[in-house]
């Protein structure tokens, strides 16, 4: 209810004006694509406007302002369905190059937070094998880890010579890292109903895995070894596991909802497509991180040079850092929540 109609035209008159001049920037621009912080200012004021128009319906002394209302309102309905429209016809490129990038960047917190934990379990791992070398028939669940790093580079380098392991299998085993890396991730992705307790718990324990595996090969004088067969794929598959961690936190802020006033339900509604976008982009990745596990990583020496190895997967992290930092940036200022 209004009580002051003056005060109340005074306080909200800045939002129409807004709204107003997002619709002419539309009109004058058809093919203008805003970014996600601008369709959701514009939703906003969307919104808002639609509130005032049905607060001031009750004064019939003022048409002039309720006329204008409607016909601001109208405009900004046919807008949103509009955009709507837009966004089904929206080209994969589109959404990988920009809306994923946008959406990671949204929620940077979660994503520094996850790799915070990621790396402490590093430490706790690379810790526990330097002060206990028996620690890693506890520590590592894979059989192949637990061989003296020497002896399995011996071995791989040797077998490398002679034949190719792969030979008729490389699609097989290509699919195989695939579906178990993203069935890891969707599980970490999944914990975050258990309030993010579960994703903190899978991705400490992923770092002391990584950290414990990474300290012995080391300890063995095999970091040439070790960066020639973690980098390639683990430049990729690594950011990729953190990233679902980053979703489970998200999912669990949105369950936990501190300081907001919402729903449930509307809360998850509210970052459902987001962590969509996330969850499918970090599928991606995955899907190439497999690729060149399969075809580059497990090839060693004298195959492929250790340098080559590491160079490409210096190159494939510099490119990953560059695509999250900047790419989908909008040039302008884009519109933030009020």
């Amino acid at each position: 209810m209004i009580i002051d109609l003056q005060r109340f035209i005074n306080e909200e008159k800045k939002y129409w004006t807004e709204l107003e001049s997002v619709l002419d920037k539309l009109n004058r621009d058809p093919l203008k694509r805003m970014n996600l912080s601008e369709v959701k200012r514009f939703h906003y004021l969307y919104q808002r406007s639609s509130s005032d128009l049905a607060r001031v319906m009750g004064f019939s002394a003022e048409t002039e302002i309720r006329r204008y209302l409607e016909s601001l309102v109208g405009h900004a309905y046919a807008e949103v369905h509009e955009l709507r429209e837009k966004s089904r016809r929206s080209s994969p490129l589109r959404w990988f190059f920009e809306i994923f990038p946008q959406t990671f960047r949204q929620h940077l917190r979660a994503f520094v937070l996850s790799l915070a934990i990621t790396a402490f379990g590093f430490a706790i791992g690379g810790m526990a094998i330097t002060i206990d070398k028996e620690a890693k028939s506890v520590i590592l669940p894979f059989s192949h880890l637990q061989i003296d790093p020497a002896k399995r580079v011996a071995y791989e380098e040797k077998t490398a010579a002679v034949k190719d392991r792969l030979t008729g299998k490389k699609a097989t085993f290509s699919a195989f890292l695939m579906t178990h890396n993203i069935r890891v991730s969707l599980f970490t992705f999944a914990m975050g109903f258990t309030w993010g307790i579960g994703t903190v718990i899978l991705l400490f324990y992923n770092g002391i895995i990584l950290g414990a595996a990474a300290l012995d090969f080391i300890h063995a004088g095999q970091s040439a070894f070790l960066l020639g067969w973690l980098l390639p794929h683990g430049a990729i598959e690594i950011p990729a596991i953190v990233l679902a961690g980053q979703a489970g936190f998200i999912l669990a802020g949105a369950l936990i909802g501190w300081g907001q006033r919402i729903s449930l339900k509307k809360r998850l509604r509210t970052i459902a497509p987001e962590l969509v976008t996330l969850l499918c982009g970090l599928a991606i990745m995955l899907i190439w991180a497999g690729i060149v596990e399969a075809l580059f990583s497990q090839y060693h020496e004298p195959i492929i040079p250790y340098n080559a190895k590491i160079i490409f997967g210096v190159i494939e992290l510099i490119a990953l850092i560059l695509f999250f930092g900047l790419s989908g940036k909008s040039l302008g200022k884009p519109y933030g929540k009020d």
